[in-house]
Parts: C-alpha cells; sequence; structure tokens
C-alpha cells in the first residue's frame, strides 16, 4: 500500500529515536506513522490503552506506553523509561484536547485541567528530554499550536489561552536551548479534519464557511501536519528555529 510519506526521505530520520505525545489518534496517530515511514524508532504515549495498543501492532517501529500527560511524575517516568531504549533524537508535542465551553461555565478546577491537557505537558516533556539532549549537543522539538487563538475563537477560551502561550514558550525555549544546538520549533495547524472532528463538530456549513476563508482550496487532513513534522525532525531545518509553521492552507490571511 503506497504511504502518503513514500515520496520523500529523510536520511538523517532513519534510526532516529523520536518521541510522540498523543499518538493513539488523530494527527498523533499520522505522526507515528510518518515517523515510522522514516525508519525511526517511534514511542508514543496517550491515556487510550486500547487505541495505543492498535497502533503499536499495526505500525513496525512503533511502540506505545500508556501516560497520563497531566501527571508530570508519569511523564517524567515515561521520558526516562524511553530514554533507556533509544535516545530521543525528536520530541514531538502533540496532544491537546479542544473542548468547547461556555466561559460563564468554567470553574477553577476545569481551567486547571484544560491548561494541563493543552499547554503543561508540552514544558514538562521539553524539559524531560533536553537533559539528554543537552549532553549529546543536539535535538530537535516540536511543540504543537493553533491558529484558533489568532482567530478569536469563540466557545474554547481555555484552549485558545494555551495554544497562545506555546507560541511565547516557543521563543524562550529555542533561545534557552539553542547554545546546546537544540532546535525548538511550532507547529500550528488550521482547520485539520480529523475523526474528532467529524464526530463533534464537522458539518456542510463550516466546511463550505472554512473553503470560503482559505487561500487555497483543500481539505486539510493529518498528513498536512505530520509533513511539516518531517521537516522539522530532520536535519532539512537545521537553520531553523523558535519559529511558527503556519499549516492552514492560508486560512489565517483572512
Amino acid at each position: 500500500m503506497t504511504s502518503p510519506y513514500d515520496s520523500v526521505r529523510y536520511r538523517s530520520l532513519n534510526g532516529a529515536g523520536v518521541l510522540v505525545t498523543g499518538g493513539a489518534s488523530g494527527i498523533g496517530a499520522d505522526l507515528v506513522r510518518a515517523f515510522a515511514s522514516q525508519g525511526a524508532q517511534v514511542r508514543f504515549l496517550d491515556i487510550d490503552e486500547n487505541a495505543g495498543a492498535a497502533l503499536a501492532a499495526a505500525v513496525p517501529g512503533a511502540s506505545f506506553r500508556h501516560c497520563d500527560l497531566r501527571d508530570i511524575e508519569a511523564l517524567r517516568d515515561a521520558v526516562a523509561a524511553t530514554e533507556r531504549a533509544f535516545a530521543i533524537d525528536v520530541l514531538v508535542n502533540n496532544a491537546a484536547r479542544d473542548d468547547r465551553h461556555d466561559m460563564f461555565d468554567v470553574e477553577p478546577e476545569d481551567w486547571r485541567n484544560t491548561l494541563a491537557v493543552n499547554l503543561d505537558h508540552q514544558f514538562f516533556a521539553t524539559q524531560a528530554v533536553a537533559r539528554a539532549m543537552r549532553e549529546r549537543k543536539r535535538g530537535s522539538v516540536v511543540l504543537t499550536g493553533s491558529i484558533s487563538w489568532m482567530r478569536g475563537r469563540p466557545g474554547l477560551v481555555g484552549y485558545t489561552t494555551s495554544k497562545a502561550a506555546i507560541h511565547g514558550m516557543n521563543k524562550t525555549l529555542a533561545r534557552e536551548l539553542g547554545v546546546h544546538n537544540i532546535r525548538v520549533n511550532c507547529i500550528v495547524p488550521g482547520a485539520v479534519v480529523t475523526a474528532r472532528q467529524e464526530a463533534l463538530w464537522r458539518s456542510p456549513e463550516i466546511d463550505a464557511d472554512i473553503m470560503r476563508l482559505q487561500a487555497l482550496k483543500v481539505t486539510l487532513d493529518a498528513t498536512h501536519v505530520a509533513r511539516m513534522a518531517l521537516f522539522l525532525g530532520s536535519d532539512e531545518s537545521a537553520g531553523c528555529t523558535g519559529a511558527n509553521f503556519v499549516v492552514d492552507a492560508g486560512l489565517t490571511q483572512n
């Protein structure tokens, strides 16, 4: 079967160690497939044990570890266990959950949980992998933002706040880790169709509105994001750090 990632080979990813958070489904599952297709050793973390085990069984070169990323000690243990299996050359901080909510319904516990799900683990996973990357004097960290905060999307203020914060974190971590030859960049997806979007939010009316606003009249899917992640994880992006790579078919131009 032809893979969407067969069109290019990143030689620096062959044999590289890659850790993906939130890799059991959606964009994360395509990230796992994409890096594995390049010959990388891929470990992915997720809270969904069934989906994680099924994906690992289906993708040669991929392994799964259950982890609730809100539990920072469990996340640190997962990173340490991965480092014992192989050196982590690339970290892709992908996990997120774009739950909708009315701002007047948000309680402090809800707020803290939303930030834990969408923001906190991106920093603490980076902190954990950067210790060994610093010793090896190389590494690539990929954060995941969203155009939702750029567009001021209503009904998900906790999510947009988290995603906006990631952009500031990207700039600072790129400066702090650059002296150790560790690159930090952020992928900013647009209206990417996933199974979750299909089930919960997508409609013909929403699709038509997005297509009207996009400069490119294409339906974005997870492979568009994964292709960018391959580039950022590879040595082909050796001169890139602290940058936002927007994958939105030009939606934010409007």
